[in-house]
């Protein structure tokens, strides 16, 4: 059964190249949201928990293959493992928490493909780098808006054969095709894509129709640049940045520019700290009730990921700072804490400090009537690389989060 969702506003917008007093123009459309983390009665859904984490793991050991493939190496301390799978029993249970249940896991609006456009609805996913749909000729598919690529006189169909494999083992493959791609006006042509033919149940069951990668061409499965790239190398935007205001209400991705109505003050960026094709920065630290309990990390911006992940020792570290907090699952590295009295913790990469609110914090009761709540911390080594740790929503709805193609870096701004 599909979760129930419920709709917000995202607006994709496009700044123009005339005067700088010229006001910004804007296009707004319908963003998706699915099931949180918590339950409608406030408990922490544990088993929809690992479910995320094992999708989390699959999607960047994907990155992590596409990365060897394209360049001949991986970062210092990565590891492709096995692929991660359900534990047995877990399954039948994830299916049934999904019921009834909202909130940000999953951000999605519509682009077209071909000319004329074919529309989807697809994720927007900064930690992976390829757009699919699903093909006129899948099977699979079912109830899914799919791309008939003789019905653009833009397409053109390229060798080879995309294949990838996301959470649960699940897995989308299909031929490869250029085309036409147009988000919110902003247009790139010849742009990669596949147009997969077999879908496993795992996105037959989502509502988006797809994804689109906003990260690098060095983990690209296609092996060629993502939407953005091509977009900003061939001038269709102003700026090469975009940025994500990501809450309850009023959720916006702005392409060519930041929408400077949603963020005070000026956007602090920080310079990459590695081309391995992640928007990854460095010299991060962990602040708990104002003392610095971790330093000089790296963390991979990923709004495809729901919670944040650290290394195991790290994130003991954390919650060891934190007031009456216990190891809630030591398998999958989750941490709880008293509900009424949470820790101030903030993440800072040499200049502000930036604070992740309680609320953002709280996964939920450990279960019905219980005082202790799940940290969106879990202490997971997710094999990115040494000190690496993985930035999902539960951070990016804290702050203004831009994406520079131009400057190299990532940035944050306090929200209004």
């Amino acid at each position: 059964m599909l979760c129930k969702s419920s709709l917000i506003v995202v607006a994709l917008a496009l700044l123009t190249a005339a005067s700088p007093i010229q006001p910004e123009i804007g296009v707004r459309i319908p963003l998706q949201k699915r099931s949180s983390l918590t339950r409608a009665d406030g408990v922490f859904d544990h088993a929809k928990a690992i479910r995320e984490s094992i999708k989390t793991q699959n999607k960047h050991r994907q990155n992590l293959l596409n990365l060897q493939r394209n360049t001949g190496s991986l970062p210092e301390g990565a590891e492709i493992r096995p692929l991660a799978s359900v534990p047995e029993g877990l399954e039948k249970r994830q299916k049934e928490s999904l019921t009834d249940e909202e909130d940000d896991t999953e951000w999605t609006g519509t682009l077209t493909i071909g000319t004329p456009g074919q529309s989807f609805l697809v994720d927007m996913d900064t930690g992976s780098s390829d757009l699919w749909v699903p093909s006129s000729s899948c099977r699979s598919c079912s109830g899914k808006r799919t791309y008939n690529p003789s019905s653009s006189s833009t397409s053109q169909k390229e060798s080879g054969t995309f294949e990838i494999e996301y959470g649960d083992g699940s897995t989308a493959s299909g031929p490869i095709y250029t085309d036409t791609v147009t988000m919110a006006g902003v247009e790139a042509t010849g742009q990669y894509l596949s147009a997969v033919t077999s879908e496993s149940s795992e996105f037959s069951e989502d509502p988006a129709d797809g994804l689109i990668g906003l990260a690098f061409p060095a983990i690209s499965n296609l092996g060629h640049n993502p939407f953005f790239v091509t977009a900003t190398n061939q001038g269709s935007v102003s700026e090469g940045v975009f940025a994500f205001k990501l809450a309850s209400s009023g959720s916006e991705l702005y392409l060519g520019g930041t929408d400077t109505s949603l963020y005070s003050g000026s956007i602090e960026y920080h310079t990459l700290s590695s081309s391995d094709g992640f928007w990854q920065i460095g010299d991060a630290s962990a602040i708990v009730n104002g003392r610095t309990v971790e330093s000089g990390f790296q963390t991979v911006i990923d709004s495809g990921t729901t919670i944040m992940y650290g290394p195991p020792s790290a994130v003991k570290s954390f919650y060891a700072a934190v007031s009456g907090s216990k190891l809630y699952d030591s398998e999958n590295g989750y941490y709880s804490y008293p509900c009424d009295s949470p820790p101030t913790v903030a993440f800072s990469w040499g200049g502000e400090q930036w604070e992740l609110t309680s609320e953002n914090l709280n996964l939920g009761q450990t279960e019905s009537g219980s005082s202790q709540c799940v940290g969106a911390l879990a202490g997971q080594d997710v094999g990115l690389g040494t000190n690496v740790w993985l930035f999902g929503d539960s951070w990016m709805k804290n702050v203004y989060t831009a994406f520079s193609l131009d400057q190299n870096a990532v940035g944050f701004a306090a929200l209004k």
